[in-house]
């Protein structure tokens, strides 16, 4: 699968989505880095990336309608935990959605619980 992670998460997350055998970019690595979410989710639509964001605005259906998407990942992140929660969050993420499409879904994670939205 194909995902584009939004610059509001850590660039380091491109690797960890490489070990579990998925092609991944970070938004500022496609200039995107300092980009409004329609231009961030209109390269995802043209790249059939799915979307992975600490964003609530994301999960807004009315903006951002899932069954236009590739998935739509929205992370709950709490104030002021560091990069090793939101890369745990992650890893459980990647493991729990192994064999989930995620295509036209808005998927909530949040530690211990992932929500599903079509």
């Amino acid at each position: 699968m194909q995902f584009v992670i939004d610059a509001d998460l850590p660039r380091d997350l491109v690797g960890l989505f490489a070990t579990a055998g998925h092609d991944a970019v970070h938004a500022s690595d496609v200039g995107l880095g300092v980009a409004p979410d329609e231009k961030i989710a209109a390269f995802a639509k043209a790249s059939r990336r799915c979307i992975v964001t600490g964003d609530f605005d994301f999960s807004d259906t009315r903006l951002f309608p899932p069954r236009d998407y590739w998935g739509i990942v929205v992370l709950v992140i709490p104030y002021g935990v560091g990069g090793a929660y939101i890369r745990r969050l992650v890893a459980e993420f990647l493991d729990r959605s192994r064999d989930m499409d995620l295509a036209g879904k808005l998927l909530i994670v949040e530690a211990g619980r992932i929500r599903l939205r079509n």
